[in-house]
């Protein structure tokens, strides 16, 4: 019967801690799309709210020019 082949040698990268950073969760594609437009969720929540309340309280009030 024969053996199986032995494994390949494993060579350890000299530049794995240099490059180490390119796979930290802060250059994530996640978190580049998130910060590339920083208080938009905010402004379309306040943008949408005041569209709401103006277009509830013009229509609540009584056309007076008649």
């Amino acid at each position: 019967m024969a053996s199986p082949p032995p494994p390949p040698p494993v060579f350890r990268d000299p530049w794995a801690k240099r490059e180490a950073w390119r796979k930290h969760p802060v250059f994530s594609r996640r978190a580049m799309l998130g910060s590339m437009f920083p208080g938009f969720g905010i402004a379309l929540v306040a943008f949408t709210t005041y569209v709401i309340v103006d277009n509830i309280y013009l229509s609540a009030k009584p056309d007076s020019h008649h």
